[in-house]
């Protein structure tokens, strides 16, 4: 049996953490679990502990989504994981939809290196509620990225992703630091790697509030498009 890691990362998420802890140990018994709680100003930290058998790395300032996850992809290679999920802990994420994630990367004929969970592949998504700002750069890096890659994406912003023992390695190694969902897609595409979506159903947000605000938005699209220009030119290790 492969050894599969939930990675949580989580910055002030007490509300919904534990909720989120619960939902995975019913659907997902057999994987493991790591949070990184990410310089969290709440009870995050304490909540993730008070459930035995999980892990917990704590940043002692907020470093932000990018190192949160590269520092739980060091971790995997360091345990030797076969497969890691990222997974938010704000309990928009379905933990009943981890194992369609995993069936591609499972499969004695997987096809893929990293599977990503779309909002928008489903019926159900189509009525996924979303701020006016956020809509609009969901649909503009789709767009880009389908374009440069010549496949394709229909949410690459989702945060619902289960990548191999490959990517795990070259993860460890090579994470943006700011808002990577997006520019992650170029790298792996670049180094030769296979990224397939499949569809899933995501709910509201059950606590906790969204780092990103319509300001930020406009910050956001402008620095990740840049992010991936110069990823297109650069030289990948």
């Amino acid at each position: 049996m492969k050894k599969v890691l939930i990675i949580i990362p989580a910055f002030n998420e007490e509300e919904a953490l534990g909720g989120v802890i619960k939902g995975l140990r019913l659907d997902c018994p057999t994987a493991d679990i790591l949070v990184v709680n990410d310089g969290s100003l709440d009870k995050t930290a304490s909540v993730a502990r008070s459930f035995e058998g999980v892990s917990v790395l704590t940043h002692r300032f907020n470093l932000g989504i990018g190192a949160a996850m590269q520092s739980g992809y060091k971790f995997a290679l360091s345990n030797d994981y076969d497969i890691a999920v990222q997974f938010d802990g704000d309990g928009q994420h379905p933990s009943e939809g981890v194992g369609d994630l995993l069936e591609p990367l499972l499969s004695d004929t997987a096809d893929a290196d990293m599977v990503v969970g779309s909002r928008f592949l489903s019926k159900e998504g189509e009525g996924y509620s979303l701020t006016l700002a956020r809509g609009i750069g969901i649909a503009f890096f789709s767009k880009v990225v389908s374009f440069i890659l010549g496949q394709k994406f229909t949410d690459t912003t989702s945060g619902f992703r289960a990548v191999n023992k490959d990517v795990i390695k070259f993860f460890a190694s090579n994470y943006p630091e700011d808002y990577p969902e997006v520019e992650v897609l170029v790298l792996l595409r670049k180094k030769g790697f296979t990224i397939k979506e499949i569809p899933v159903t995501m709910s509201k947000r059950k606590g906790g509030k969204s780092s990103i605000t319509p300001a930020l938005s406009v910050f956001y699209m402008i620095k990740v498009l840049l992010a991936i220009m110069v990823d297109l030119i650069k030289k990948v290790r």
